[in-house]
C-alpha cells in the first residue's frame, strides 16, 4: 500500500473516536473488525501463504478471552498478567494440537482442526469454574497509564495499535529468511527441504504464530464485553474467521482488514435488510455467505485486495517502479565453505539400488566422483539418472547400497540434513516459487548460511543478515546471467532462464558438491556456451559437479568423465572418448530402444553415431 495512503487510514483512525458527531455504533463496528483482523491475520499467514486449512482459530480465541475472565475475576490479577499467562498457555495447547494435527494432510487436516475446535468449545460449556455455559462476567476493564479503558472509544485505540503491531510484524516475518521458508511451504515443500528448510518445525511456527494472535483478539474481547460465554467461540466464528481470510485476500497482510471490514458490516447490513425484504426473522445470512463465498472464488479467486492492490499499482506505476529498483547494497560477504584438495574422493556411489515393488528402478550402481571434477550422468530417457539424483540427495531412500559424500554415509540422511553438509542441486521439472521474485528464489537457496529466526525477523531486528543473504543471492544471479531480473516474479521467467535460476539458488547454498538435472534444457546454443563457461569456471574453483544431461555435445565437451546408464543399469564408464566409442552406448541411443530420445547436436539437430560418439 502506498506510504501516504496509509499513514492517511491510521490519522483518519486516530481522529475518529474524537468526534462527538461519530456515532457509537461506527466505533463499536471498528471494534469488532480490529478484533476479527488480528484472528485473520493469522489465517492469513497460516491459511493463505502456508496452505494449513483451519477452521478452528475461534476457539484460541476463546482460551484468550477465558484465561483473562477467570484470572482477573477469581483471582484478581492484572489484565496485562493475565494475557502474559494467556499466551503461554495458548503457545502450549497450540505446540500440542498443532504437533499433532498437522501431521495430517489433505481434507483430513481441516477434519481435524474442526475436531479439536469442537473439543475446545465444549470444554468451555462444560467446565463449572468457567461459569459453564453461562460464562464469567463482571470482568474488570483494562488500565493502562492510569487510565482506564472501559468505554469502547478508549480501548478503540487499543485494538488498532495490536493490530497495526501484528501487521508490522507479520509483514517482516513474510519478507525474511523464514517468511521465504513459509512462502515454500504452499507449494514448494520438497524443494525447500533440499536446501536444508525444516519444512515440518515452519508448519508448527505459523499454526502457534496465528493461535498467539488469535489469543491477544480473545483478551482483547473479554475485556471490551467485560463478559464471556462459550458462543462467540465455536466452530461457526471458526468458518467466519476463515472465510474472512479469503474474501479479503488470503496471501495479503492487508486483506486481513479488508476481508474483516466486509464481511462485519455486511453481516450487520444483512440481519438488517434482509427480514424486510423477505418477511421473515430466519437466519438467513449463512446463505448469502455461501453465495458470495461461491462467486469470490470464481472471480477473484486471490480475494478482493489483491485486485485493489494491483489497480492502484497499474495507476502509480509502483509495480514497474519495484522492477526496476537498484541491487542489494555490498554488504559483507557470506562465510563460505573449503573446497577439498583436488582429487579427493568427494562422492561414492557403491551398488546403489532402488526398488518400487517389482520395479528395479536403480539397479546396483557404482560411481565415483572427486573434487574439482565435472562428471556427467547419461542415459536414455527413462534410464534411471534423476531417481539416482534423488538417492544421492535424499529425495528417496536407497532399497540397498551406499552412498557417501566426504567420507560420510548419505543414504539414511533425510534431504535437509544432506544439504547442510555441502550438497546442492536442481531439478529434472523446475521447482520454483512463481510468485516470489528471482532475488527471493535465489535467497532460498541461502538459507542455511543465516541463523536468523521468526522472533529476530517479526522485530526487524535480523536486517543486517538479510542484507547479506539478498547480496549473495543477487551475486550468484550476476554470476549466471540474471542480474537484470532480480524483482521480477520468477513465474514470468521463459523456462530456460527458470533452470539458470536454479542453478543460482543451488550456488547461494555454497555447495561442495553439485548435482545438476538437466541445466540446459530449454537454452538456446549461446546460452548453453554461456553456461558450460560457468560451469568450467566452478570447477576450477574446486566444485565438484554432476551433471544430467540430454545434449550430447554440451555433455562430451564438458565432462571429464561420463557414466552411462540404461534401464536402470551401469552399461558404460570413462571418457567422453572412451565412452563414445563403446557399442552398448551407441546401441542404448540409436538402436531403437528409446525412439523418443533427441541427441541434440551443437546446432540442435539430431546428432549422428558421430555425435554420440
Amino acid at each position: 500500500m502506498n506510504r501516504i495512503i496509509l499513514v492517511v487510514f491510521i490519522l483518519a483512525l486516530g481522529v475518529l473516536p474524537q468526534l462527538a458527531s461519530t456515532p457509537e455504533f461506527w466505533i463499536t463496528q471498528l471494534n469488532y473488525v480490529g478484533l476479527a483482523a488480528l484472528v485473520v491475520l493469522g489465517l492469513v499467514l497460516l491459511t493463505g501463504v502456508g496452505g494449513l486449512t483451519s477452521f478452528g482459530q475461534a476457539a484460541f480465541v476463546g482460551i484468550g478471552a477465558y484465561t483473562t475472565a477467570y484470572l482477573t475475576t477469581a483471582a484478581g490479577w492484572s489484565p496485562w498478567f493475565a494475557l502474559v499467562a494467556g499466551l503461554l498457555i495458548t503457545f502450549a495447547v497450540a505446540f500440542v494440537l498443532g504437533a499433532i494435527t498437522l501431521r495430517l494432510s489433505g481434507h483430513y487436516l481441516p477434519l481435524g482442526t474442526i475436531a479439536w475446535c469442537l473439543s475446545l468449545y465444549y470444554l468451555f460449556g462444560n467446565l463449572s469454574f468457567l461459569g459453564q455455559y453461562d460464562g464469567i462476567a463482571g470482568i474488570q476493564p483494562i488500565s493502562f497509564l492510569g487510565l482506564s479503558l472501559l468505554d469502547g472509544r478508549d480501548i478503540f485505540y487499543l485494538i488498532w495499535v495490536f493490530v497495526f503491531l501484528s501487521m508490522w510484524a507479520t509483514r517482516n516475518l513474510l519478507d525474511s529468511r523464514p517468511g521465504r521458508a513459509i512462502r515454500a511451504l504452499k507449494n514448494g515443500k520438497g524443494m525447500a527441504e533440499s536446501f536444508g528448510v525444516n519444512m515440518a518445525s515452519y508448519k508448527v511456527i505459523i499454526f502457534v504464530y496465528s493461535a498467539l494472535l488469535a489469543c491477544v483478539s480473545g483478551w482483547l474481547y473479554a475485556h471490551m464485553q467485560r463478559a464471556v460465554s462459550p458462543s462467540p467461540f465455536g466452530l461457526n466464528y471458526g468458518i467466519e474467521y476463515l472465510f474472512m481470510a479469503v474474501v479479503g485476500g488470503g496471501s495479503s497482510v492487508w486483506g486481513a482488514i479488508m476481508g474483516s471490514s466486509l464481511i462485519l458490516l455486511l453481516k450487520d447490513q444483512i440481519q438488517n435488510v434482509l427480514p424486510k425484504l423477505i418477511n421473515t426473522t430466519a437466519n438467513f445470512e449463512l446463505v448469502v455467505f455461501g453465495i458470495l463465498m461461491i462467486l469470490v472464488l470464481q472471480y477473484a479467486r486471490d480475494g478482493i485486495w489483491p485486485i485493489i492492490s494491483g489497480w492502484w499499482a497499474s495507476i502509480t506505476g509502483q509495480g514497474e517502479a519495484k522492477r526496476r529498483r537498484g541491487p542489494p547494497p555490498v554488504v559483507e560477504a557470506l562465510p563460505q565453505r573449503s573446497r577439498p584438495q583436488a582429487g579427493t574422493l568427494v562422492l561414492d556411489v557403491e551398488s546403489a539400488r532402488k526398488q518400487f515393488g517389482g520395479l528395479v528402478a536403480v539397479n546396483d550402481i557404482s560411481f565415483k566422483l572427486k573434487a574439482g571434477e565435472i562428471v556427467g550422468l547419461i542415459g536414455p530417457n527413462g534410464a534411471g539418472k534423476s531417481t539416482t539424483f534423488n538417492l544421492i540427495t535424499g529425495v528417496l531412500p536407497v532399497t540397498s547400497g551406499t552412498v557417501t559424500f566426504l567420507g560420510q554415509r548419505l543414504e539414511k540422511l533425510p534431504s535437509r540434513e544432506i544439504a547442510k553438509l555441502g550438497v546442492g542441486r536442481t531439478f529434472q521439472h523446475v521447482q520454483l516459487l512463481p510468485t516470489m521474485t528471482v532475488l527471493e528464489n535465489v535467497a532460498l537457496g541461502a538459507h542455511l548460511r543465516s541463523g536468523v529466526g521468526v522472533l529476530q525477523a517479526a522485530l526487524h531486528i535480523e536486517r543486517k543478515d538479510e542484507a547479506r543473504l539478498l547480496h549473495e543471492a543477487a551475486k550468484q544471479l550476476h554470476r549466471v546471467g540474471l542480474g537484470d531480473y532480480l524483482y521480477e516474479q520468477a513465474g514470468n521467467l521463459a523456462l530456460g532462464q527458470q533452470r539458470i535460476l536454479e542453478i543460482a539458488r543451488a550456488l547461494a547454498a555454497d555447495p561442495v558438491l553439485l548435482l545438476l538435472d538437466e541445466p540446459a534444457a530449454g537454452l538456446r546454443y549461446k546460452e548453453k556456451q554461456e553456461l558450460a563457461k560457468v560451469l568450467g569456471q566452478l570447477r576450477s574453483e574446486g566444485m565438484s559437479i554432476l551433471l544430467v544431461e540430454h545434449d550430447m555435445d554440451f555433455v562430451m565437451n564438458l565432462t571429464d568423465h561420463l557414466v552411462v546408464m540404461d534401464f536402470g543399469t551401469k552399461i558404460a564408464e570413462g571418457t567422453p572418448d572412451v565412452v563414445q566409442a563403446n557399442p552398448a552406448v551407441l546401441e542404448a541411443y540409436l538402436g531403437g530402444i528409446d525412439d523418443d530420445l533427441e541427441l541434440e547436436g551443437a546446432e540442435g539437430t539430431p546428432a549422428t553415431a558421430g555425435g554420440v560418439a
